[in-house]
């Protein structure tokens, strides 16, 4: 039984990026393909029900307006994903040299390229090795830690949106101004309504889309006296919306020894991308030991915890498990904890309790960004302007 052509562009339309290049060379059809634009159209529509199938690793360290490279890059499929999804050569080597991540979203990646007096941003797709630069604030250009305020996020129509908090005032605030990026609009424009954050350092570095509005969680730090209502760590969001900010409770066992300095948490987002019941997950990790926690009810901040293990007990592959000590985690798809030792790269699954995968490691620092990401055909939505990756700089 032979397939129609619109037959085989449909099953096409549904395979990753990836899997698509490696038939253009078997015939003059498939050649085509990622060319077409409707095509990968299809493709970047199907991919939107996907969830992410890889994540790149960069050291991280903050960025001034001096010229900087040379951060390496490393990127790994999550399992199950390894002969489907990936990243050319040419695209890897380019982020090495000349890029810092700072976000992916549906196919897309958002980076900055530093020269010797100003900071530059680009939306790029790293499959097709396309990209488009935007415009920078004035804001970033006068800052040395703009990254970690700097977010990126797709809506359902596939248009794109970075935003950026910034403290407009000479002394620390707890009040941020934020200012969004449209690809529908193409400019810059200030929100009207601030992000009220609370007393403490909000963890920018690691935001979490969800109803509508991006959450952040503070720091753990024991700077503040107990008398204060933001003694404890917190979760803030703020609706692009409408402008308001809330503030969401973590767990009473998670705020329990959250100031000692072994501890860490952070938030990211739970569930699959098909899952009606999406949701967060707040991840501590203290005195070697992993709890997780699922948001349940988002307007009462009820929680309930999935895990609770010690590192040790994870069954790594190290000389003496006892004294692992993690450098970095995430939590990917609701499904993998991704952490980095001093050694190794391990993939943990959340619902079997077993390692999935592990890499040894490349990076020797204590530091990193994990940027999960899914290879689609998807264009930067900007017509004509699109280009392909530039030279290094």
């Amino acid at each position: 039984m032979s397939l129609s052509s619109d037959d085989l562009f449909e099953i096409f339309s549904r395979l990753p990026a990836k899997a698509i290049y490696r038939f253009t060379c078997t015939c003059m059809l498939f050649s085509k393909l990622p060319k077409e634009t409707y095509f990968a159209f299809k493709q970047a529509q199907h991919a939107r029900l996907r969830d992410d199938s890889c994540f790149f690793i960069q050291p991280e360290i903050p960025i001034g307006v001096s010229r900087w490279c040379n951060l390496e890059v490393e990127f790994h499929p999550l399992p199950g994903q390894e002969s489907s999804s990936g990243v050319c050569e040419k695209a890897l080597a380019y982020l090495y040299k000349n890029a810092k991540i700072l976000s992916s979203n549906n196919g897309l990646v958002l980076s900055s390229v530093a020269g010797e007096n100003e900071v530059n941003f680009f939306i790029s797709n790293p499959a097709t090795q396309s990209c488009f630069p935007i415009p920078t604030p004035h804001h970033i250009q006068t800052s040395s830690v703009y990254d970690h305020n700097v977010g990126f996020m797709c809506d359902s129509d596939d248009n794109f949106m970075v935003y950026y908090f910034f403290d407009n005032l000479v002394h620390w605030s707890s009040n941020f101004e934020c200012k969004v990026y449209t690809s529908k609009e193409g400019v810059w424009k200030e929100k009207a309504e601030i992000f009220m954050t609370g007393s403490r350092n909000l963890r920018f570095d690691m935001p979490v889309h969800y109803r509508g509005a991006v959450h952040f969680i503070s720091d753990c730090s024991p700077y503040l006296t107990r008398n204060n209502p933001y003694f404890k760590p917190y979760i803030m969001s703020y609706n692009f919306e409408d402008g308001k900010s809330r503030m969401l409770r973590v767990p009473k066992e998670a705020r329990k020894g959250s100031h000692d300095k072994s501890c860490d948490m952070r938030i990211f987002t739970w569930g699959k991308l098909t899952d009606s019941d999406q949701s967060i997950c707040l991840v501590r990790l203290r005195k070697r030991v992993f709890t997780v926690w699922v948001l349940t009810k988002y307007e009462s901040s009820s929680w309930r915890k999935i895990l609770k293990i010690r590192v040790k007990a994870m069954r790594l592959l190290e000389n003496d498990p006892s004294e692992v000590g993690v450098k970095d985690f995430v939590v990917l798809n609701g499904e993998f904890l991704v952490f980095i030792t001093e050694n190794k790269v391990y993939v943990y699954g959340l619902s079997d309790k077993r390692i999935h995968k592990f890499w040894d490691r490349r990076s020797e620092f204590n530091f990193v960004r994990f940027t999960s990401y899914k290879d689609t055909l998807r264009t930067c939505d900007i017509g004509e302007k699109n280009s392909s990756l530039p030279s290094p700089m």
